[in-house]
C-alpha cells in the first residue's frame, strides 16, 4: 500500500466526480448503440477506440515503460471484473432507465467500504457499519421487494455494484506497484478479448460508418472515466472517495430525463436517498476520525470515535 505522503484526498475526490460524469455520458451513448448492435460487438469496437486513449496517456507519461506490470495476478483479476461489469452494464442500460441503473449500481461504495476492512485493513467502526446496513436497506427498496413489482433486470446493476466493489479493492492494492496507464491498458485488452469472445455467440451486425463516431465518443468517455477512477484510488483511500460516486446518480437521472423522459418513481427516489445519505454519513465519520488523529498528534486529547 502507498505511503500516507502520496495520498491526496481532494484530487482523488475530483477524479471520482469527473469520472462518474463521464461514465453516465458513456452509458447514454451505449443506450443508443445497443438498439442496433449486440453486447459483444459494442465491447470490442469501443475497446479498439479506447486504445487510442491509452496511447495518449502513454505519450503523456513519456515512456513505454509506464506499461510495466508488477502485479500480474491483480491486473488480470481487476480486468476480468471490469469486463464482466461492462457486459452487465450494457445489458442494464438496455433494459432499465438510466437513472435506475446508476441508483442501484451505487450500492458499490457501501460494498467497497465493507470489503476495504478485510482486504485493505481500513478501519470501520460500528456507526459506519450501521450506515452501510441502512444503505443496503435503500437498495432493497429500489429493488421493489413485492412479488408484483420486482424486476429481475434490477439484479443486473446490483451485480455490477458488487463486482465493481471487488474491482475497486483490487485497484487500490495494485496502485502501489503499477501505474494507472498500465492498469488501463491491461483492462482495455481484456475487454477487447471478452467482446470478441461474446461476439462468437451473439453475432456481429454490419457496422455502419455513420455510427463510428458514437463508438469513438463512448470510448473517449469510458476511457478517460476509468483512468480517472483508477487515479482516484491511487490518490485517496477507498472510504474517502467512495461516497462521491453518488454524484453520478444525479447526472444519470438528468440525462435519462432529457433524452428519454425517464422520471424516477417513488421506490428509486426513496431507496436512492437512503443509499446516498448512508454514503455521506460514512464520509462524515471518516472526517471526524482524521480530525481526532490530528488532535492526538499535537498533544490534544483524542476523542474516541466509534468509527
Amino acid at each position: 500500500m502507498m505511503s500516507s505522503s502520496s495520498i491526496s484526498p481532494f484530487k482523488g475526490i475530483a477524479c471520482v466526480v469527473g469520472g462518474g460524469a463521464l461514465l453516465a455520458l458513456n452509458s447514454t451513448v451505449v443506450k443508443f448503440l445497443v438498439a442496433d448492435y449486440p453486447v459483444g460487438q459494442i465491447m470490442a469496437v469501443r475497446a479498439l477506440f479506447v486504445f487510442l486513449v491509452v496511447a495518449a496517456f502513454v505519450w503523456r507519461d513519456g515512456s513505454i515503460r509506464t506499461l510495466r506490470i508488477r502485479s500480474p495476478i491483480g491486473q488480470v483479476a481487476r480486468a476480468i471484473c471490469l469486463a464482466t461489469t461492462t457486459c452487465l452494464m450494457i445489458l442494464s442500460v438496455e433494459r432499465l432507465p438510466l437513472g435506475d441503473v446508476f441508483a442501484i449500481n451505487h450500492a458499490s461504495p457501501l460494498i467497497m467500504t465493507a470489503l476495504a476492512v478485510v482486504f485493505l485493513g481500513e478501519r470501520v467502526g460500528w456507526r459506519r457499519w450501521l450506515a452501510i446496513l441502512l444503505g443496503f436497506a435503500g437498495v432493497l427498496i429500489m429493488l421493489r421487494p413485492t412479488a408484483a413489482a420486482f424486476q429481475v433486470a434490477a439484479l443486473l446493476p446490483l451485480s455490477v455494484a458488487f463486482i465493481s466493489a471487488v474491482r475497486d479493492v483490487i485497484t487500490r492494492r495494485i496502485s502501489a506497484t503499477d501505474s494507472s496507464t498500465a492498469t488501463f491498458a491491461v483492462t482495455t485488452t481484456v475487454i477487447l478479448l471478452a467482446g470478441i469472445g461474446l461476439s462468437l455467440f451473439s453475432g456481429w451486425s454490419p457496422l455502419r460508418t455513420s455510427d463510428l463516431w458514437l463508438f469513438a465518443l463512448a470510448a473517449l468517455f469510458q476511457g478517460v472515466a476509468h483512468f480517472l477512477l483508477i487515479e482516484a484510488l491511487r490518490l485517496a483511500e477507498a472510504k474517502v472517495v467512495a461516497p462521491f460516486k453518488y454524484a453520478t446518480i444525479l447526472w444519470a437521472m438528468v440525462i435519462g430525463y432529457l433524452f428519454w423522459g425517464d422520471v424516477p418513481d417513488a421506490w428509486i427516489v426513496t431507496g436512492g436517498t437512503l443509499v446516498v445519505a448512508s454514503g455521506l454519513y460514512i464520509l462524515h465519520r471518516q472526517r471526524l476520525g482524521r480530525a481526532a488523529k490530528r488532535a492526538a498528534g499535537v498533544g490534544m486529547p483524542a476523542r474516541q470515535e466509534g468509527m
